[in-house]
């Protein structure tokens, strides 16, 4: 309201001083001067807004230390889009009713204390785009206007240049600021207070909402707002861009702004981008936050570069604590015991940033509301299950997400391999316990994840294990694509695995590399370029397999083929046999779902079949098409009877160009 107000006590001194001299042009010259006594002598009102708040006009003005000529070109602009009279005033000025505008005629002749070098291009109304002159035959006599966004602004009306507002998106939701990043939030703010020129705040890291927490942070204690503008959206074309930097610095001017330049998910390989994003931080004025990755080149312009890690596991404990107190959803008033149950555990299996861990309690807390008496366990269920959701990773095409519901009672083996699959699920469940309370974690920074080589030939299980262990865990299990990963480009399979890794960081996933060999074979001796790049894939494989804290799952039919220094790094290896005879009958006793009609199936003698697990599901598959579809064809229920998997079983065999011998279907249909 302020701003209303001075801005129509400043307007009705141009409105004066222009009726004044729409009077004089029509006589003699003696028309007495208007009454500006109401005004200070510098043309101002004498008052010049709230106490401890200036107008904005007045402090815009200041700030650039226009002249009091300048000032009133400036204000003369602005009466013409916000007082209607001010166009009749204009056309009587001039003395011709077709020139209703201001001009820089009009102004050197209408206003005191003109002077000629307020109209040059490199003044300060027109190098800063408060005013424009539009193109005409004679400069002087050209219309002066100013735009909505600059008017607006000195009326009070926040917002933003609709030239740059589209490129501009709201910053994520900024959670729970940790210790560390408190610390770097407050040395940032220093380093920006002490240096005469801002520089260019690079902050680096795999989490956008840390950064953007500390840079809103840090915005706040200058006391500047905070605009994010992804670089991936950002004008390439000369013109464009241009025109960005050009109400960019007016902005800045204007109401003190900070700019964050978003590089996440930006296209590294159009190199007009990257040249874009140089522009902007060598040329723009004020602070910039310069927030991606990696860090970047800033050519000559000062940086001040932060590396933001995500919380540590402390940290992150503490984060859920907070958030699980104050949550009576989801742990009950007086649960201490619970809160610090679950911090522990959801912060040893989930690496999640505060932002995250918020939105987790929320989503929690709306699946626990639909029970209606929850008890703890379905309590921590809906916890788990939203916290592998946002850490869910995408992963493109370099995997597949395989859903899963098996159980242990879906796969067959001797007990010893069982036994050894159950402890690999105890240490993935136990992991919290074992490694953070009772101190056996890692202190070399080296990740403190299970990997385990499930080796056998095909068809026995391996990846059957792999989906017990990830459904058992409450995991999603990601297979690798090998032809997505792999390629024939030097460097490329390091960078897809890299992603990979990256992308399950955030936990709640179990990493399944089916036939491993070919990508964890041998080393061998280095005779040309081939063998060398061979052999840095195998190097790089091997750190990342050492730092990945999460569970990964091989599987190989060529054991011997795998790289030596592999085998040092898997904490369990565990050989599949292939399945005899009582292995197999077990296997043929629960393949059928249990709504699956069958007739007299004689388990014993279908043992006899030689073949894997993964054959025998598809013949059983195989007879359940053959019985769906003569009873289609007879008009009849449908039973799967032995006939249908012996004609099932004789396409398996017929598939492998094998015979099918009378010693493996002996007692089938006939026991004579």
């Amino acid at each position: 309201m302020h701003n209303h107000r001075f801005l129509s006590a400043a307007l009705e001194r141009l409105r004066l001083l222009l009726e004044h001299h729409a009077q004089s042009a029509g006589s003699d010259g003696t028309a007495q001067g208007p009454d500006l006594s109401a005004w200070q002598a510098d043309g101002w009102p004498r008052w010049t807004g709230e106490e401890g708040q200036q107008a904005r006009a007045y402090r815009l003005c200041e700030r650039l230390q226009l002249t009091r000529f300048e000032r009133d070109i400036l204000m003369l602009c602005v009466g013409l889009e916000v007082d209607g009279r001010f166009a009749d005033l204009c056309a009587r000025a001039h003395g011709n009713p077709k020139l209703n505008h201001p001009s820089f005629s009009l102004a050197l002749a209408a206003l005191p204390g003109a002077h000629w070098s307020a109209t040059a291009p490199s003044a300060a109304l027109r190098r800063w785009e408060l005013i424009e002159v539009e193109k005409g035959p004679v400069v002087t006599v050209s219309r002066l206007r100013t735009d909505e966004r600059v008017w607006q602004y000195l009326l009070g009306i926040d917002g933003l240049d609709q030239r740059v507002e589209r490129f501009v998106q709201e910053l994520p939701q900024v959670g729970i600021l940790v210790d560390s990043h408190q610390q770097i939030a407050a040395q940032v703010a220093s380093t920006c207070v002490e240096s005469k020129t801002p520089p260019i705040v690079q902050l680096f890291g795999s989490c956008l909402a840390d950064q953007c927490g500390i840079a809103v942070r840090v915005s706040e204690h200058l006391r500047m707002k905070l605009c994010r503008v992804p670089a991936r959206l950002l004008p390439t074309a000369a013109r464009e861009l241009d025109e960005f930097i050009r109400i960019w610095k007016r902005e800045v001017l204007l109401d003190r702004r900070a700019l964050l330049l978003d590089c996440h998910d930006m296209d590294e390989t159009t190199k007009a981008r990257g040249a874009a994003v140089l522009r902007l931080v060598t040329e723009l004025p004020g602070v910039i936050f310069l927030v991606g990755p990696e860090r970047r080149d800033t050519a000559t312009r000062h940086s001040a570069i932060f590396e933001v890690q995500r919380p540590t596991p402390e940290e992150q404990r503490g984060v859920w604590r907070t958030v699980l107190t104050e949550n009576d959803t989801l742990v009950p008033e007086g649960g201490d015991a619970e809160v610090t149950e679950l911090s522990h555990r959801l912060a040893a299996n989930f690496d999640l940033d505060s932002t995250s861990i918020e939105a987790v309690s929320g989503q929690a807390q709306g699946a626990v509301a639909l029970e209606e008496t929850p008890d703890l366990d379905q309590r921590f269920t809906a916890i788990w299950d939203a916290s592998r959701a946002h850490a869910r990773p995408r992963m493109a095409n370099l995997a597949q997400h395989v859903r899963s519901n098996m159980d242990w009672d879906d796969l067959i083996l001797p007990d010893n391999q069982m036994q050894v699959l159950r402890e690999v699920e105890m240490h993935a469940r136990y992991r919290a316990e074992v490694l953070e309370r009772w101190g056996f974690g890692d202190k070399t920074g080296r990740g403190n994840g299970t990997a385990i080589l499930l080796a056998g030939p095909s068809g026995v299980g391996k990846t059957l294990a792999a989906e017990v262990l990830a459904n058992r865990l409450r995991m999603d299990l990601w297979r690798i694509d090998l032809s997505a990963v792999v390629s024939k480009y030097i460097g490329e399979t390091e960078k897809n695995l890299r992603r990979v890794f990256d992308a399950v960081e955030g936990g709640g996933s179990v990493l399944l590399f089916d036939e491993a060999d070919a990508l964890f074979g041998r080393r061998s001796a280095v005779k040309d370029s081939h063998d060398r790049y061979a052999n840095i894939e195998v190097g790089y494989l091997l750190q990342r397999m050492e730092a990945h804290r999460g569970l990964a799952v091989l599987t190989t039919n060529l054991k011997a083929a795998l790289d030596p220094a592999f085998i040092r790094r898997l904490r369990f290896i565990v050989d599949f046999p292939f399945p005899d005879k009582e292995s197999r009958t077990k296997i043929w006793e629960r393949v059928f779902p249990p709504g699956t009609p069958k007739g007299e199936l004689r388990y014993d003698r279908l043992g006899q079949l030689n073949v894997s697990g993964a054959v025998i599901r598809n013949v059983a598959l195989h007879a359940a098409f053959l019985a769906a579809d003569e009873a289609q064809k007879n008009g009849s229920e449908g039973i799967v009877e032995m006939r249908h998997i012996l004609a099932a079983a004789e396409r398996e065999y017929q598939k492998v160009q094998q015979p099918l011998s009378r010693l493996e279907i002996q007692g089938w249909i006939d026991d004579e």
